[in-house]
């Protein structure tokens, strides 16, 4: 049988939320053939038994449910194992991925589904909402409000990737050009390594502009498995490959902690393309300087602090939005630069 798309899901002691979950599959909307295919990952609950009873409902559906686990002594092989086995096994020229501990609106995947066919080469997402209301504010509202083109110039803000991964749907034929997820179990970022190939591949993104999905926030998610610092180090990296590898000369816009950090972790090669830092801290500025003490370089090099307006753009910005009651946002905007040409926000 010929398949349209296929859900993805991959579950790892799930048993709490997998009612709701699998709730939400059985209730779509979408009028061509659907298939769940899910992959057990050492699962040690009751969420075989769940799913083995949903099973024959959703078949009633005319959904057919593909069911693969593995049960080893070494335990979970994490997140990118189990959404790759899971996508193997299935057969949908579309993927759409979810998490078992999040609910998709009705309309979910018959509204992700025309985007997908409208632009083939592209991840599509959708706006979302937290529970519990209110988790994760600030992260929330960035994610459903910058505009379709920041969805690549905001690529790498500490955020992750743009569109959120429990709303990613795609083509197969997108998924195979990825090369599919890492596999390097617990602790690796293995959607923000494929979100990076994606864009590196010259992938698109498009967002669809409804509340299809309830992202759960809770202690157990397999996001606070993966430290900040691990985060970093591929943010720098992407950053470089993909902007600073084509810039001669650019300025840092944070001459505090983060901006200092980041010029720390560059290669030597863009270190040298570091002109200034600017700020809007006068005791900043007035050190005239940051000297990099722990360079080898010889002689250690001396960077210019200077005041924003006097400071030359291309510029990496390191300063967080939404946290300076809108005065940082409104100094970005008096210089009438273009965010993805004469900026990129780094923060």
């Amino acid at each position: 049988m010929s398949v349209d798309v296929s859900v993805i899901l991959p579950v790892h002691n799930g048993e709490e939320w997998l009612e709701d979950c699998l709730q939400s599959i059985e209730a779509q909307t979408f009028t061509g053939t659907l298939q769940l295919s899910i992959y057990l990952d050492s699962c040690q609950d009751g969420s075989e038994s769940i799913i083995v009873k949903w099973k024959d409902r959703l078949g009633k559906k005319s959904i057919e449910v593909m069911i693969g686990s593995h049960k080893d002594d070494g335990g979970p092989r994490g997140v990118g194992y189990a959404k790759n086995k899971a996508v193997s096994q299935s057969c949908g020229k579309y993927l759409c991925f979810l998490d078992c501990d999040d609910v998709m609106h009705a309309d979910r995947i018959q509204e992700q589904y025309k985007a997908c066919v409208a632009h083939p080469d592209a991840i599509i997402g959708s706006r979302f909402h937290r529970e519990p209301e209110g988790s994760t504010a600030r992260f929330t509202d960035w994610a459903n409000t910058i505009n379709q083109q920041q969805l690549f110039t905001q690529a790498y803000t500490s955020h992750g990737p743009t569109v959120i991964m429990p709303t990613w749907f795609c083509s197969r034929a997108v998924f195979d050009i990825g090369g599919g997820f890492c596999e390097g179990g617990k602790g690796v970022p293995e959607d923000l390594l494929f979100f990076y190939k994606h864009l590196e591949l010259g992938g698109g993104l498009y967002r669809v502009e409804r509340d299809l999905l309830m992202y759960r926030y809770h202690p157990g998610a397999a996001t606070f498995s993966i430290s900040e610092d691990t985060i970093w180090k591929h943010r720098v990296t992407f950053l470089q490959q993909q902007v600073l590898s084509k810039w001669k000369e650019f300025t840092i816009w944070n001459a505090g902690k983060q901006g200092r950090k980041l010029y720390r972790s560059l290669s030597p090669e863009n270190q040298a393309k570091v002109i200034a830092f600017c700020d809007v801290d006068e005791n900043k500025i007035k050190k005239g300087f940051y000297t990099y003490e722990d360079s080898k370089m010889k002689p250690k090099p001396k960077i210019p602090v200077m005041h924003f307006k006097d400071a030359r753009p291309p510029f990496v910005i390191c300063v967080k939005m939404g946290l300076t009651e809108g005065v940082f946002e409104e100094n970005l905007a008096s210089l009438n630069i273009t965010e993805g040409v004469d900026f990129f926000h780094f923060n």
